[in-house]
């Protein structure tokens, strides 16, 4: 597959505060895709970015633990090439997701009566192959019936009690909205009443369309769309308690989840791409696109939420999510708790992106 024309090819000293990052954060990071990789490959996006031309970075990432910061930055600097990415609009576009960390019970009381669901067994993939004639070409997932798959409920049938009675409850949260943050983020972890730190991650959605109450606020005129951030739509919602269903039903997706462990505090949840997300150093891109596992370098001088500096990083490519759309799209994953949930709701930047492509694939011959 050749390489997209949505790649131009620059040098390292192209990339606006290379030689200040922190290439030892960033190394650890795609070592983690390195020991992922053999065990299944990723699969190539579309623009190219061939799997297989990792192979000689993923071998030497395995082989080394720990380089200082000058191995760190002189390994993506021979196995990799710095491409930047066109982007549709002018201008690529950055927003940032954590893992949300609230108070959970493993039962329901008086005060937990809002349940994360798993997967209920009527859930069913569906493609091309198996999807009814006139049945929404977007839908990946349906309910399997006796007459065949249909479509599955949505956001408000299951909380009006569409699935209730089938022991789906894995944890229940004190607060809808919250519930609904963590569907939008797609994992979260759970400090239980029992004293247990648990954690739950994405495992399938009803498969509608994402909509999201930024913009169903922005269009109803209750908040401007510039000041749409995380923080501002949870202060319309808890000053207008009558109004939550309504405009979060209008959101007819819902997420699914499966319960996970917390092998180490200092990641967030094992995503996409089948590793750990590292705070700061792992981006969700669009997986139709690109290739897991690609280093991205992020230019976002505007973005100062992360360090109070200009955001200019060494990226992994570890996630997805459906508003994740385009070439020059990512999702920083900002980590665990408040206070990375502080730094991802407002992130909303213009950003260049630079794919760091695979020196085989590119210039083998030189080499």
């Amino acid at each position: 597959m050749p390489l997209s024309p949505t790649f131009s090819e620059k040098s390292f000293t192209d990339l606006p505060g290379w030689d200040e990052d922190g290439h030892v954060e960033a190394f650890a990071a795609f070592r983690r895709s390195a020991f992922h990789a053999p065990v299944k490959p990723y699969r190539t996006g579309s623009l190219g970015v061939d799997f297989g031309a990792f192979a000689e970075a993923y071998a030497e990432a395995r082989a080394v633990s720990a380089p200082n910061r000058s191995e760190a930055r002189s390994f993506f600097e021979r196995h990799f090439v710095p491409m930047l990415v066109k982007a549709e609009n002018g201008s690529g576009l950055v927003t940032g997701f954590y893992e949300p960390e609230v108070e959970a019970s493993p039962v329901r009381t008086e005060r937990f009566v809002v349940p994360l669901l798993s997967r209920p067994a009527d859930l069913i993939d569906i493609d091309d192959d198996n999807r009814p004639t006139g049945m929404d070409a977007y839908l990946a997932f349906a309910r399997r019936t006796d007459d065949g798959p249909v479509e599955y409920f949505d956001r408000g049938a299951i909380e009006r009690g569409a699935l209730a009675g089938k022991n789906l409850e894995i944890a229940w949260l004190a607060e809808k909205v919250d519930a609904f943050f963590i569907h939008v983020q797609g994992a979260a972890r759970l400090k239980m009443t029992d004293g247990r730190l648990a954690r739950v991650t994405y495992a399938a959605k009803s498969g509608q369309r994402f909509t999201g109450p930024g913009k169903i606020l922005s269009e109803l005129g209750e908040i401007p769309l510039e000041k749409v951030t995380m923080q501002s739509i949870r202060a319309w919602f808890k000053a207008h308690p009558d109004r939550v269903d309504e405009t979060l039903w209008q959101n007819r997706s819902y997420i699914f989840f499966r319960e996970a462990a917390v092998e180490d505090a200092a990641l967030g949840p094992i995503a996409a791409a089948k590793v750990p997300l590292t705070p700061g150093r792992s981006v969700a891109v669009d997986r139709l696109l690109h290739t897991f596992g690609t280093p991205f370098y992020i230019d976002a001088p505007t973005l100062t939420a992360f360090d109070q500096k200009p955001f200019r990083r060494l990226m992994i490519a570890q996630d997805t999510g459906s508003a994740i759309t385009g070439p020059a799209r990512g999702d920083l994953f900002a980590g665990s708790g408040d206070a990375a949930g502080e730094i991802a709701g407002v992130v909303r930047n213009a950003a260049d992106f630079y794919a760091l492509v695979p020196r085989a694939l590119l210039h083998g011959e030189r080499r």
